[in-house]
């Protein structure tokens, strides 16, 4: 779907914990204290700040897949701030995919789920956080309403 107004912003992670909620082997890795499953499903909270156009806070909470070579992520964030001015919260779904060299995913504005200037807003973005950046991930939301 294509939309005519774009706004473009950045976001840092802010905050992230994830917890195993299934180690199908029982093997993996732990890495900052936090234990990767080689096969099995993780859940994270994060929490991101935006800059730019996008202005505001979130809360994302992640399921994430892990097995060799890549595997799905979903997620469901709570934005609250300012797109292109105008406020409101709203919510973005998250389906992608990650492997060990980033994360790729299509969000999407769910729909009856925003408030204030933000209640009728619909757009969809595509982003990729590859390695770390201490200067936040670009998202350009194309939208409407």
């Amino acid at each position: 779907m294509s939309f005519a107004k774009k706004a473009t912003g950045r976001f840092s992670v802010t905050s992230w914990t994830e917890q195993v909620v299934t180690d199908i082997d029982g093997e993996g890795q732990e890495r900052g204290g936090v234990r990767y499953p080689t096969r099995g499903i993780t859940r994270a909270e994060v929490s991101y700040t935006y800059s730019g156009a996008i202005e505001g806070t979130s809360t994302l909470t992640y399921l994430i897949t892990y097995r060799p070579g890549g595997a799905p992520v979903l997620g469901f964030e709570h934005f609250e701030g300012s797109i292109d001015g105008r406020t409101g919260s709203c919510v973005l779904r998250h389906t992608g995919t990650q492997d060990e060299t980033g994360v790729f995913e299509h969000v999407e504005v769910v729909p009856g789920l925003g408030t204030g200037e933000l209640a009728e807003l619909r757009g969809e973005a595509d982003l990729a956080v590859v390695g770390h950046s201490e200067d936040g991930y670009e998202l350009v939301l194309s939208y409407q309403g």
